[in-house]
């Protein structure tokens, strides 16, 4: 297999307890508003999908068929038996499942963010491909998702842990911000009103 440059990320291993704290209702499994709506975590990926030729998408154990809806448009599913430690333990894992591609980069999206828009994900992977460390898309000042990094982290990468994710590299390393007109780099899904 060819090193590929950008390899995508799918983070889709949250509970998402503030959605619906009894857990009887998967968020990424909700369906989107609108002409041929789809599961929420759908959308997510086929956005990344059409940006990056792989995407590695990771899954709780005991997903209530994210992963097999994730599978059938193209992603390759992986499960992390520790996601409820943290998404720290879920970027990892996934950092891990894609080094037989010996990626140059990752692109890290967030399964819950469906309204990123396509041309925001091309400018991160555009930044990441021609070296960027670490890139960030930023909207009237703030920093939103998602976030890319270099081959250059992988150590820092690999030794995450808990649920702060990458945040602490955000702040430890020099970071190439990427200009968007892109609200959706703010809008999770975190509660039913928010669909």
């Amino acid at each position: 297999m060819s090193a590929l440059p950008v390899v995508g990320i799918l983070l889709a291993a949250g509970r998402g307890r503030r959605f619906d704290p009894l857990g009887q209702r998967n968020k990424l499994l909700q369906i989107l508003p609108g002409p041929g709506g789809e599961p929420v975590v759908v959308a997510s990926a086929r956005k990344l999908l059409a940006v990056v030729s792989s995407v590695i998408a990771v899954v709780p154990p005991g997903d209530g068929g994210v992963g097999a809806h994730l599978s059938s448009i193209g992603c390759d599913v992986t499960v992390c038996p520790e996601a409820d430690t943290g998404m720290g333990a879920s970027l990892v894992h996934a950092i891990r499942a894609s080094l037989p591609r010996e990626p140059a980069s990752w692109l890290v999206a967030l399964g819950d963010m469906p309204h990123v828009a396509p041309a925001t994900l091309r400018l991160l992977s555009d930044a990441l491909a021609a070296g960027a460390p670490i890139a960030a898309p930023v909207l009237d000042g703030r920093r939103g998702n998602p976030v890319g990094f270099g081959r250059l982290h992988l150590d820092a990468l690999l030794a995450l842990r808990g649920d702060q994710g990458a945040r602490r590299l955000l702040q430890s390393f020099p970071v190439t911000e990427i200009a968007v007109a892109d609200p959706g780099i703010f809008r999770d899904i975190d509660t039913p009103a928010d669909i």
